[in-house]
């Protein structure tokens, strides 16, 4: 099976690589088609947890922040409905008013597996991001072995089939950051998911690998796939303990067959230095993959700077209450 999963990797990798180069015009962002959805978005999107999140301390700077990212050809939003109890979805929809909205392929998420919760979630975001359409709504942290489950036994899946039959959604998918074993599960169950959004950095390459065991399934199934926790989560723990920068860890995530790479940019400084890059970019040599990956063998394997993967940090107590696990209160 490694051969194979291999031989998909490196099939894929060549077919998203040329497609990014192709679409690459002007001095914009690349971009690349997101599976059967065929829409081509742009290889950087902006995560909403942070890019709108800074809205809490300076309203203006957030709204600045996201302005620069559309102005630059950032144009792949990320949100979801569970960030900042609803802050991050009301601040990106007042960035994207006008003319905005139709340059941005906006994406949220969905915390409700079952139809009442989902149908919630459905229209507080579509008020919240002052749109009639969401153009990729995600089930949000299939993270448990049930999460699959539930949300086709509990109504969640057929709330979003109604919101598209009903023009309010347009693709739908899911997201998770446990254990690619559950992204299999979800991606093998009836339902042809239009995308997934999963981990892609160095240190995954050897703990739990959404690299080697669910990228080969995407690609044979053509769900586009949405890169994140590039930098190992909210606080970089891997620039910080590995050696390796974020460029390192962007560049390689998109040298794997990712249609694009969530970043949660707090700062000018760091969306320009990203779009810098990716607008120049070209796939990893063997030589440089072979470096990145030396530099984050010794820091993986255990999941120590994975732990989105390997603890509770990184999930959203929401969640965890739903699963009913001690201590979740807290």
């Amino acid at each position: 099976m490694a051969s194979t999963r291999r031989e998909f990797v490196g099939a894929g990798l060549g077919i998203t690589a040329a497609a990014a180069m192709a679409q690459q015009t002007g001095n914009g962002v690349p971009t690349r088609r997101l599976g059967k959805t065929n829409e081509q978005v742009s290889i950087l999107a902006l995560g909403g947890a942070h890019g709108a999140g800074i809205g809490r301390k300076d309203p203006d700077a957030a709204l600045r922040l996201m302005h620069a990212a559309i102005d630059e050809g950032v144009t792949f939003f990320d949100n979801a409905w569970a960030y900042g109890n609803g802050f991050c979805e009301e601040m990106m929809g007042k960035a994207l008013q006008g003319s905005r909205r139709q340059k941005v392929f906006l994406m949220t998420k969905c915390s409700g597996r079952d139809t009442k919760f989902a149908s919630q979630c459905l229209e507080d975001s579509l008020r919240r991001l002052q749109t009639d359409v969401i153009d990729l709504w995600q089930f949000h942290e299939i993270n448990w072995d049930n999460d699959p489950d539930w949300v086709y036994e509990r109504g969640g899946l057929k709330v979003a089939l109604d919101a598209q039959e009903a023009g309010k959604v347009r693709h739908i998918g899911f997201t998770g950051h446990k254990d690619p074993r559950i992204h299999n599960k979800m991606l093998n169950t009836a339902y042809d998911w239009a995308a997934a959004q999963l981990p892609i950095n160095p240190l995954d390459h050897y703990y739990r690998s959404f690299e080697g065991e669910t990228v080969p399934l995407c690609l044979v199934k053509d769900v586009g796939m949405i890169g994140m926790k590039s930098l190992g989560g909210a606080d970089g723990m891997i620039i910080k303990h590995s050696g390796l920068t974020a460029e390192e860890c962007g560049r390689y995530a998109l040298s794997r067959p990712i249609a694009t790479l969530v970043r949660g940019w707090t700062s000018m400084d760091q969306l320009m230095a990203d779009v810098k890059w990716a607008r120049g970019f070209q796939p990893l040599s063997e030589a440089e993959e072979a470096r990145i990956l030396a530099k984050a063998k010794p820091h993986a394997g255990d999941g120590r700077f994975e732990q989105f993967k390997s603890t509770q940090r990184f999930d959203n107590v929401l969640y965890r209450k739903m699963h009913q696990f001690p201590g979740a209160e807290d």
